[in-house]
């Protein structure tokens, strides 16, 4: 009798494992790392004069074109105001299939709404996730994300929350709520994207994500605009080519770094949010530290070593795989020195060596000069020999080892 217990016990859980991984869960199919900009900086965040008056918004409508990576059946969006000091007014919201430039498909829009309700007030300091939406999400597609703000962002002093280097054209409306219209009245664009951080779609339980997670060359930064030429969107493709069905969220931040601060906070203070609490993810590639040595001189290599120690050790305590990626060469670029070039050797030898990572991604040795390997190799090198274009950045993700996602994708304390 206890044999045959055990034996519908047993059964009885298999019936529910099945049922349960039947189901599905919301998986991010696009993210982007926000940063704070004052109402009206004096400078772009990067030490440069402003040569005309920071973008703000007045009863405008902001249409904000996202390229995902997996598919779904529902979809529900992440609006932040995290670095605001104040709350903001969201009065209404959409999402639709993208058209072509500005347009979006007729028929296609769909209301976002908050605990049922089309507007809210998003309190300082953090993000708010929409209710689901029915619209289904094709992988490697354009979605248009619709944000009426009612009230005027230059009207207070509270920082607005932002990704600068979006590589992708969005759009301003004229006056007025025109969301899930199918031909916004344009009165201008942005390449960046604002109060946006994140895109989830209900998805198989076998699909999960990968945060890519760095600095400017990770954002993407002199790719070709609207191109989708990252080396995260490369990597997608590849994924998909060899039918592995993944999430892959950029999370890069141009001129970010791991100690120290210069433009949005450093990798790890903001780590819990751009990777761990992101839907679905299982695995996370670090490429980051370049900046850290060519702005702060008094930086080391075990400094350095020490900070991905902290990342790995935080992966690995919510069960997440986590991969080295080396260092590029960047000899001829601005606040370069041997004594950076001996640092970012030092780093890469640990990155390769230590076994302190899950896995290697080796982008030095896919993108330096074999002849001068402190520098690009000059058909991946963007001219400012510190970025890839956009033939470096589809070699980058050509170097990643696919294998890393390919002996399944179930993670003990994956979300």
């Amino acid at each position: 009798m206890v044999a045959i217990v055990a034996i519908y016990v047993l059964s009885a859980n298999i019936t529910i494992l099945a049922q349960s991984n039947s189901d599905g869960h919301w998986v991010g199919t696009w993210a982007t790392a926000t940063v704070a900009r004052e109402p009206q900086p004096q400078d772009d965040g990067f030490g440069r004069a402003l040569t005309e008056p920071a973008l703000n918004f007045n009863g405008q409508t902001l249409r904000q074109i996202i390229r995902t990576s997996t598919g779904g059946s529902r979809v529900r969006v992440a609006v932040s105001n995290t670095f605001g000091t104040t709350p903001i007014v969201v009065g209404a919201a959409s999402i639709a299939q993208r058209d072509k430039d500005a347009a979006i498909v007729p028929g296609s829009a769909r209301a976002i709404t908050f605990d049922g309700k089309p507007d809210i007030t998003i309190p300082a300091g953090t993000y708010v996730l929409s209710d689901p939406a029915d619209l289904a999400v094709s992988p490697v597609s354009d979605l248009a994300v619709d944000i009426y703000l009612p009230g005027d962002t230059a009207s207070g002093t509270s920082p607005l929350t932002m990704h600068t280097v979006a590589a992708q054209t969005n759009y301003v409306s004229t006056s007025g709520n025109h969301v899930g219209v199918a031909d916004l009245p344009v009165m201008t664009t942005t390449q960046s994207w604002f109060f946006l951080s994140r895109v989830e779609v209900m998805a198989p339980r076998s699909v999960w994500a990968i945060v890519t997670f760095g600095d400017s060359i990770t954002d993407g930064t002199r790719s070709t605009p609207d191109t989708n030429n990252r080396w995260p969107n490369h990597l997608t493709k590849r994924l998909r080519e060899k039918g592995i069905e993944m999430g892959v969220l950029n999370t890069g931040i141009a001129a970010n770094r791991v100690l120290g601060e210069w433009r949005g906070v450093n990798a790890l203070a903001r780590f819990a949010r751009d990777v761990l609490t992101q839907s679905g993810v299982t695995d996370v590639v670090v490429m980051e530290g370049i900046n850290d040595l060519r702005v702060d001189p008094s930086v080391t290599a075990d400094d350095m070593i020490w900070g991905y120690r902290q990342l790995i050790a935080r992966a690995h305590a919510r069960g997440i795989r986590i991969y080295g990626a080396t260092l590029l060469p960047c000899e001829d670029s601005g606040r370069w020195t041997p004594e950076v070039e001996s640092k970012r050797q030092a780093i890469n030898d640990w990155i390769r060596t230590s076994g302190a990572y899950d896995g290697v991604i080796d982008f030095d040795a896919a993108l330096r000069d074999p002849n001068t390997p402190s520098k690009l190799l000059p058909e991946y090198d963007s001219s400012d020999h510190l970025h890839p274009n956009d033939a470096g950045y589809e070699a980058m993700a050509a170097a990643v080892p696919l294998e890393f996602f390919m002996a399944g994708q179930e993670v003990s304390g994956a979300r």
